[in-house]
């Protein structure tokens, strides 16, 4: 982990930061693979729902190290935009990479949920 862990970061944040840390990643990398793939994983829709997954999971990270009051809000929008981002990535199923992408935004999404039940 590159960052500092305070005192106050529950094991449930960890566990969602850890999972958000991942789904980044994985959305980058699938991002990287389908524009070497072209076709159909190239479609634009498709795209841009990696980059704003991958977007959103960092900006929920820096939300919970932050301790933000915006942290649960901004975990439930995550986990609704991780949930589309493997919808989208499982409708190519036959590609084991789309399906490793998908898995890694189910994770964070159930990661993400599981930060709404913490008091604000």
């Amino acid at each position: 982990m590159m960052m500092m862990m305070t005192e106050s970061m529950t094991s449930e944040m960890q566990t969602c930061m850890n999972a958000c840390m991942e789904c980044h990643k994985m959305c980058m990398e699938t991002m990287t693979y389908s524009m070497s793939k072209g076709g159909k994983h190239m479609e634009m829709s498709m795209m841009g729902m990696m980059r704003d997954c991958s977007e959103m999971c960092m900006m929920c990270m820096n939300m919970m190290m932050g301790g933000s009051e915006f942290m649960g809000r901004t975990c439930m929008l995550c986990a609704e935009m991780c949930d589309r981002c493997a919808m989208a990535c499982e409708k190519m199923s036959d590609d084991s990479k789309m399906m490793e992408c998908a898995a890694a935004c189910r994770k964070c999404a159930e990661a993400c949920r599981s930060m709404q039940m913490m008091p604000a």
